[in-house]
């Protein structure tokens, strides 16, 4: 309704009134848009642990496949080059892990330095877990916003030089955890990117995996209430 309401002021006044009040104007619709476009992607991230679909084993290449189809336009655009290895069949929600390999490479193509994005897809089976990584040849990260970078709404970047609500990698962990893996980055300024995260490789070590998280968790919040 506020967004309605702002447009429709728009609309009717601007050009009518001082060039501040136009300023002013403009300042509350693009307000308003953001708002509603936060609001959206904040309901999104709720029912992330919800509204998923049942586990199937499926596979990756196959999902990540046809998640390029999606990015083509984007890939096209930004010349970019987007190559993947051998990848396995696991136990996920292929909704969820199709958003997954579509927010870190759409991410990879947003920070993208003065070359061509390069992007390189890969897994590598450890223990009980396969490893999946997003390989960059981006601006890069510093080491200290690592853990930053995955909480929701956070920003490292002017708005202006690169929209966005802050909530794309905010969804990747969540998304990964849900599968009982993990996700992390390993980054320098300047050096590009590599996201990785893991998921099981079974049905017994994805379930065993779920509920320690869950239950490490559960103790994170337990040592936080007593902190407080």
């Amino acid at each position: 309704m506020v967004s309605s309401f702002t447009q429709l002021l728009a609309r009717e006044y601007q050009g009518h009134l001082s060039a501040d009040a136009d300023q002013y104007i403009r300042f509350i619709v693009e307000g308003a848009g953001r708002m509603q476009i936060m609001i959206r992607d904040l309901l999104e991230f709720s029912r992330l642990g919800t509204a998923g679909k049942e586990w199937q084993w499926i596979d990756s290449g196959q999902v990540l496949s046809e998640t390029l189809m999606d990015l083509k336009t984007l890939t096209e655009e930004s010349h970019a080059v987007v190559t993947q290895s051998a990848l396995p069949s696991v136990l996920a929600d292929p909704t969820q892990l199709g958003q997954l390999f579509q927010n870190l490479i759409g991410n990879a193509l947003k920070f993208r330095g003065k070359d061509p994005p390069r992007v390189q897809v890969s897994a590598e089976r450890k223990s009980d877990e396969w490893e999946f990584s997003v390989r960059d040849n981006g601006i890069g990260i510093e080491p200290k916003h690592f853990e930053r970078i995955f909480t929701i709404f956070q920003r490292l970047h002017e708005r202006e030089n690169f929209p966005g609500t802050g909530i794309g990698l905010a969804v990747c962990r969540k998304i990964v955890e849900r599968h009982g893996g993990r996700i992390w980055i390993e980054s320098a300024p300047g050096e590009g990117a590599a996201f990785k995260f893991t998921l099981p490789c079974d049905e017994k070590s994805a379930v065993n995996q779920y509920y320690r998280r869950q239950q490490d968790e559960q103790q994170t919040d337990g040592d936080s209430v007593r902190r407080g």
